[in-house]
């Protein structure tokens, strides 16, 4: 009687274990035998197993099961120190500080590849319980989903688990629009030179940290123009002269009873070209939460107004530009490198706006009615 025929199997190796089941080993693309992430309980479920993979090899689909095992807090620390180059130094201390408190923590000692979405969610979640605030939750999942993306990237893992994740919302926020009288009783009870810092917010549009990193250099008097190419902020407490937020330097018109008041107060300046327009009493650039307290806030009493920020003066300046001389216009100004971010934050509604427009369109279609074929005043 013939003896059975012994299969022969042309990619990896199948044993059975003592318990039953059976363990598979197969060659990756560098040749080196590598085990199966489970075992299985048929030679039929193995030999399936083992063609999956040999397709995934030969497509280029294949991943090196140990890139997955490395660390969160390992690949973390590696794609920080790979993208902070091309980072502004605030946002590499924030970065720094998110994964710090908020993902080694938690997450930093698993490995990559252990990583589910439902993971992602129970994070989330315990940041939820913990009270921590829906922008800090939020900004601590970008970063991790941005370390998640570049292991994909990188062939360490197939798929980022960050996907299908909720997230708490943010609470809908609306900056408080000043009328421009009202922006002026705040810069005419400020002490100088803070009064002419708090108008270049209003009448210029600028960011906090961009006046603050005004120079001699940067104002042109005769031409009445404004450069704004620096930024200053602060990042783990210490303070940082950059580029402007998302890069965007301008060259800004400003008028001409305004230009005047920075050139006196230039001549008051010490130091050359490179003098800050604005310091402390001590010749130290600003910090926001300081200059803010013994400057900005008991301007804003004086004036007789509450609930105002200095973000608000430049979202009213937003605001009116854009109202009357379009969108375009205010990105330009405020340094927006893409108009949509214009009009989702300063394009709005006027009160009581919406009842002209119905009163005109009425008017409109009157004039149709009554005339037939008379021309229609187009809206301004």
């Amino acid at each position: 009687m013939a003896g059975k025929r012994k299969s022969r199997r042309g990619f990896g190796r199948v044993r059975k274990l003592p318990s039953g089941r059976f363990q598979v080993r197969y060659p990756g693309p560098d040749g080196v035998l590598r085990p199966a992430d489970r075992t299985f309980a048929t030679t039929t479920d193995a030999d399936r197993w083992l063609m999956r993979k040999r397709i995934e090899i030969e497509e280029g689909r294949w991943l090196d099961p140990a890139e997955g095992q490395t660390t969160v807090r390992d690949w973390s620390a590696r794609w920080l120190a790979a993208v902070s180059p091309q980072l502004k130094h605030k946002t590499q201390a924030s970065y720094k500080s998110l994964i710090n408190s908020l993902i080694n923590p938690a997450l930093g000692d698993r490995e990559l590849s252990s990583l589910r979405p439902i993971t992602i969610t129970e994070w989330v979640g315990a940041m939820r319980t913990k009270g921590l605030s829906a922008s800090r939750i939020r900004q601590a999942y970008r970063v991790l989903s941005q370390i998640t993306q570049s292991a994909v990237d990188n062939d360490m893992i197939p798929q980022t688990p960050c996907r299908g994740v909720k997230l708490p919302r943010m609470p809908q926020t609306e900056p408080h629009i000043l009328t421009p009288l009202e922006a002026s009783r705040i810069v005419k009870s400020a002490t100088k030179p803070h009064d002419l810092l708090i108008a270049l917010l209003a009448y210029a549009g600028l960011r906090v940290g961009e006046a603050f990193a005004l120079r001699r250099v940067d104002i042109d008097v005769s031409g009445g123009f404004v450069l704004v190419d620096e930024n200053l902020a602060e990042a783990n407490g210490a303070l940082v002269f950059d580029t402007p937020k998302s890069h965007q330097k301008r060259l800004l018109r400003v008028g001409p009873s305004l230009a005047k008041r920075l050139g006196r107060h230039l001549e008051t300046l010490p130091g050359g070209e490179d003098a800050l327009l604005f310091t402390t009493p001590g010749g130290k650039p600003l910090r926001y939460n300081q200059w803010r307290k013994a400057y900005f806030d008991p301007a804003v009493s004086a004036a007789g107004l509450t609930d105002v920020t200095p973000h608000d003066l430049r979202a009213s300046h937003g605001k009116w530009v854009a109202d009357r001389y379009g969108v375009m216009t205010a990105a330009h100004r405020l340094g927006h490198s893409n108009a949509s971010v214009t009009t989702r934050h300063y394009a709005r509604p006027v009160a009581g706006r919406d009842d002209q427009v119905a009163e005109a369109a009425d008017a409109w279609l009157g004039e149709e009615g009554e005339g037939g074929n008379s021309e229609v005043h187009q809206p301004h």
